[in-house]
């Protein structure tokens, strides 16, 4: 069978700790892959990120892939937001680049989520089209058990963000086929009419951000979390999400570099 790290987490009820890509290259995502046996999943971002969706995601995951001993699930999110009408063809080009799931953003409605679902699977599940060459070798196996378990193996995530999102979190956490409702606190803040939350949310959008995780919970959902520091990230696994957003590749770099800089002039001290 076709599997994944972040799916077999998710399946025990385990927290699943992973990093967001922001930045091009395949050895940038060989490295973040390899930084922490504590890692689970890493987000190629193709939306706010600097990798793109058809040629970069393929290449990001077939590297990631050919790591051989690795077993981290490479994610994509996609470029389209849920309020648009063309995130079919993109949620195709990151499943037949290899990607073990896909985050679709905005997502506002569960008319959306059917779809989002339907794209994800096979016939007669759904409506995905088979024919790429390349996929079942990002996920190392044959053909014949990639199509047999795709299906089932897929994680589909998408993020609730906008107010109609959390208006509608009721029914979209009720849409047969969704693994994980992913809450973007920036977006959310902003949309509900708050300051982004560079430390900590603002505690209107905290109320949110708690019903969002008891509603996909309730109704059978995972819940995942965007944090950016070890320090977040554990309060939030503390507080029952099921998947955590550590750092970032960008954010990592700039304060490990910070640091050590700040080190080397003294003011640790």
């Amino acid at each position: 069978m076709a599997s994944h790290a972040l799916y077999r987490a998710l399946k025990a009820s385990k927290a699943a700790f992973g990093a967001w890509i922001t930045l091009p290259g395949t050895h940038n995502a060989r490295i973040v892959v390899q930084s922490s046996p504590h890692l689970s999943w890493v987000m190629i971002d193709c939306e706010h990120g600097l990798t793109s969706l058809n040629v970069g995601s393929a290449e990001t995951i077939q590297a990631i892939a050919g790591m051989g001993s690795s077993d981290i699930s490479p994610l994509v999110r996609i470029p389209a937001t849920g309020t648009c009408s063309s995130t079919s063809w993109m949620i195709k080009s990151a499943l037949d680049a290899g990607a073990r799931g896909v985050l679709v953003p905005m997502v506002s409605n569960p008319e959306k989520v059917k779809e989002i679902v339907s794209d994800c699977r096979f016939p007669p599940a759904g409506r995905r089209g088979f024919g790429n060459p390349i996929t079942h070798l990002a996920w190392n196996v044959s053909v014949e058990n990639y199509l047999e378990s795709a299906n089932e193996s897929i994680t589909i995530m998408v993020q609730i963000e906008n107010k109609e999102g959390v208006e509608n979190v009721e029914d979209i956490a009720s849409v047969d086929g969704l693994d994980v409702l992913f809450i973007g606190p920036y977006d959310l803040s902003l949309n509900l009419g708050y300051p982004p939350p560079f430390q900590d949310v603002h505690p209107e959008v905290e109320k949110v951000i708690q019903t969002i995780l008891e509603v996909a919970h309730r109704k059978g959902k995972k819940c995942g979390i965007y944090c950016s520091s070890g320090e977040q990230a554990f309060r939030r696994a503390q507080q029952g999400f099921d998947m955590i957003n550590v750092t970032s590749d960008s954010g990592a770099m700039s304060e490990a570099i910070a640091s050590n800089l700040k080190a080397a002039v003294g003011q640790n001290v």
